[in-house]
């Protein structure tokens, strides 16, 4: 069993709800998805009503360790995204009205 949810089902889903041209409903997605990148970027939230919310956050260097081998090494400073899922969408996953 794939636990994976592609972005082809997600297309597929779509198409046989509303009918559309696959690739039609394949650029709209790639368009949302670039709307949402883009926001990141430049540092917004990006907040989906009944969905959830994605936040970037900037994580400084610091020194990790290696498990294995107990080698120190420092992790580069980077940007993360953070997604916190709505009430909403934490109640429906969860089966509660």
């Amino acid at each position: 069993m794939r636990k994976n949810l592609t972005k082809k089902e997600i297309i597929n889903a779509i198409y046989m709800q509303l009918g559309y041209s696959k690739k039609l409903i394949e650029t709209i997605l790639e368009d949302i998805f670039d709307v949402v990148l883009e926001s990141l970027k430049d540092k917004r939230k990006v907040k989906i009503s009944n969905f959830g919310t994605f936040i970037l956050r900037h994580k400084k260097s610091r020194i990790g360790r290696n498990p294995k081998t107990k080698k120190e090494t420092v992790i580069s400073e980077r940007n993360v995204i953070l997604f916190r899922p709505s009430k909403f969408l934490k109640n429906r996953v969860n089966n509660e009205n």
